[in-house]
């Protein structure tokens, strides 16, 4: 049996209520980048990509270890400017309604 797939869903707003700026998405691809490289070297699982619309921007990290995965991630996380700003983290499955979650603001 493998391990759960834990996940790091990150919301970041946008500078307009559709997609952003053509900078909000240099600025979030640049970040994306970053993060590939932490969780890549923590060894703690993979960036999987992103979703923008509605204002806002959602990139999702998946490993075997939510805790961990954000550890990699958290510094470039905090120093990204763009506001306001959240985590969730999942402990289990996206399609196990009992898997536990923890929001944490950034």
């Amino acid at each position: 049996m493998t391990s759960p797939e834990h996940a790091v869903l990150v919301t970041y707003a946008l500078s307009d209520d559709r997609y952003g700026e053509e900078s909000d998405r240099k600025a979030i691809y640049a970040l994306q980048g970053r993060l590939r490289n932490a969780i890549e070297a923590a060894g703690a699982g993979e960036f999987d990509g992103n979703l923008f619309g509605g204002g806002e921007v959602e990139l999702y990290a998946y490993g075997p270890d939510a805790s961990r995965l954000f550890a990699a991630m958290e510094p470039e996380l905090r120093a990204f400017p763009a506001r306001p700003a959240h985590v969730v983290l999942r402990f289990g499955e996206a399609d196990d309604p009992t898997a536990a979650k923890q929001r944490i603001d950034l």
